[in-house]
C-alpha cells in the first residue's frame, strides 16, 4: 500500500512540469505555423517580382522580411530540438524510476507468492485461524489473509501498469527522436533558404545602388505624395468633426427655442441681452452609441484582421532608413503592405465610412469611423462603399492600384484617434495581429 501511495504522489508531482512542457511544445508549433505562412506569402510575392528585369525596393524589403521570417523559423526549431532533448532526458528519467519501481514491485510480490505457496493448504489456512486464542484474534487473522491475497492482486495488476508505462513512454520517446530529426532537416533547409535569399538581396542591393540618381528622384516624389496624403487625410477628419460640432449645435439650438417657447413669459423681466460671452474652441463630442464603439475598436488592439487577406510589411510606421541611400530616411503616418496585384482590401473593423476621396499619387483613400478611432486605406484603384456606408469587420471596400513597374500592389493603412479637435497618428502595427 505504501508503495502504491509513493507512485501516485511521485505521478502527481510529474503532471504539473508534463502540462508546461506540453503548453510550450504547443505555442512553439503554433509560432512556426504562423512563420511558415509568412514565408510562404513573402516566397509568393517574390515570386512574382522576378518577372520584373527592373529591380525595386520592394523587393529589397521582401528579402529582407523573407530572410527574417526564415532565421525567426530557425531559431524556434532551435527552441523546439532543445524541448524535444528536454522531453527526451526527462521520459528516460522516467524510465529508470519506474523500471526500478518495477524491480521491487517484483521483488515483493515474489515473497508474497512464496509465503502464499507455503500457506497454500487450505486447512493449513483454517488451522492458523482457529488456533486463535479467541473470535476477535480469529477475525482478525481471517482479515489478515484477506488483505495479503488483495495485496497480491494489487501489486501485480500494478506491476503490469508499469510494463505498460514503459513501454508508452518508450515509444514516446521514438517519437520525440524522430521529430527531433525532422526539425534538424528542416533547419539546414532553412539555413540554406537564408544564404540564397542573401545572395539575392545582394545582387537587388547592388543593382539599385547604381541607380542613385533616380532613387533620389523618386524619393523626392513619394515624400511630397506622402504629404499631399497627409494633408487631406487631416482636412478630410477636420471637416468630418467640423460637421458633426455643427450638427449638434443646430440640435441643441433647436432644443433650447423648442424649451423657451413652451415656457411663459415673465412680465417685467429685462429681455436685453447681456455682454456677449467668448467664443468657446468646438469639441467634439461623442454620442453614447460612438462611445461604446471606440471601446469595441480600442478592446481589439492587436487582434484586427490585417487590411489585406495576404500580404507583408515593406515600410513601417514612423522614421525608416532609406534601403540603399546612405543617411536617407523616410517618414510614414502608417504602413505599407505589399500584396498580390490588384488585391481586395477590406476594413479592419466594423464602423462608418466618413470619406471617399480621390488623390492623385495615392489613388482612391476611404476614411471608416469606429468612435473615436479612425482607418484610412489608400492606394486604391476602386471602391465598393460611399459616404455613409456601413461596414464589417472584414467586408472588401476596394481593390488595390496596381504598380507601373511590379507585379505586386501596395497597400498603405494608418489608424487615427480623435482627442476633441486634435488627431493623432498611432502605430497600425500595434492595432493588428501577428
Amino acid at each position: 500500500m505504501k508503495s502504491a501511495l509513493n507512485i501516485g504522489f511521485a505521478i502527481l508531482m510529474v503532471l504539473p512540469c508534463l502540462v508546461t512542457a506540453q503548453s510550450t511544445s504547443e505555442k512553439l508549433k503554433s509560432e512556426q505555423k504562423r512563420l511558415e505562412n509568412k514565408i510562404s506569402s513573402t516566397k509568393s510575392l517574390l515570386n512574382k517580382t522576378r518577372s520584373i528585369k527592373e529591380k525595386s525596393l520592394g523587393e529589397l524589403q521582401l528579402i529582407e522580411n523573407q530572410i527574417q521570417f526564415r532565421e525567426q523559423l530557425v531559431y524556434n526549431f532551435d527552441n523546439q530540438v532543445r524541448g524535444a532533448e528536454m522531453k527526451m532526458a526527462q521520459k528516460d528519467t522516467e524510465i529508470k524510476e519506474l523500471q526500478a519501481r518495477m524491480k521491487r514491485l517484483r521483488l515483493h510480490f515474489k515473497r508474497l507468492l512464496l509465503y502464499a505457496y507455503k500457506h497454500r493448504n487450505k486447512f493449513g489456512r483454517m488451522m492458523y485461524i482457529f488456533s486463535a486464542s479467541d473470535y476477535h484474534q480469529a477475525f482478525k487473522r481471517s482479515d489478515y489473509l484477506q488483505r495479503i491475497a488483495e495485496i497480491q492482486k494489487k501489486q501485480f495488476l500494478m506491476i503490469r501498469q508499469h510494463q505498460g508505462l514503459i513501454k508508452e513512454e518508450l515509444k514516446t520517446i521514438e517519437l520525440e527522436r524522430q521529430y527531433k530529426l525532422n526539425l534538424l532537416t528542416e533547419k539546414q533547409q532553412e539555413k540554406y533558404a537564408i544564404e540564397q535569399d542573401k545572395k539575392r538581396q545582394e545582387e537587388t542591393y547592388k543593382k539599385l545602388k547604381q541607380e542613385e540618381s533616380k532613387l533620389n528622384t523618386q524619393l523626392r516624389e513619394d515624400e511630397r505624395k506622402k504629404e499631399v496624403l497627409k494633408q487631406r487625410i487631416s482636412a478630410a477628419i477636420k471637416k468630418e468633426i467640423a460637421e458633426a460640432e455643427a450638427k449638434r449645435k443646430k440640435a441643441e439650438a433647436e432644443a433650447a427655442k423648442k424649451k423657451t417657447s413652451s415656457t411663459p413669459a415673465t412680465a417685467g423681466k429685462d429681455n436685453s441681452p447681456g455682454p456677449s460671452a467668448p467664443k468657446a474652441t468646438p469639441v467634439f463630442t461623442e454620442t453614447k452609441e460612438s462611445v461604446a464603439m471606440g471601446k469595441s475598436f480600442e478592446g481589439s488592439k492587436g487582434r484586427l484582421p490585417w487590411p489585406v487577406d495576404k500580404g507583408s510589411i515593406t515600410e513601417r510606421f514612423g522614421k525608416n532608413a532609406h534601403p540603399t541611400l546612405d543617411n536617407v530616411y523616410t517618414n510614414n503616418n502608417g504602413i505599407d503592405i505589399s500584396a498580390p496585384k490588384g488585391a481586395q482590401v477590406r476594413a479592419v473593423f466594423e464602423g462608418e465610412v466618413t470619406s471617399v476621396l480621390n488623390i492623385p499619387g495615392a489613388g482612391k483613400v476611404v476614411i471608416i469611423k469606429h468612435g473615436n478611432y479612425r482607418t484610412v486605406y489608400s492606394n486604391l484603384q476602386e471602391t465598393f462603399v460611399k459616404i455613409g456606408s456601413k461596414v464589417n469587420t472584414k467586408q472588401s471596400i476596394g481593390t488595390l492600384l496596381p504598380n507601373d513597374d511590379s507585379s505586386v500592389s501596395v497597400a498603405h493603412f494608418e489608424v487615427h484617434v480623435v482627442n476633441g479637435t486634435l488627431v493623432q497618428c498611432l502605430n497600425p502595427s500595434l492595432w493588428i495581429s501577428h
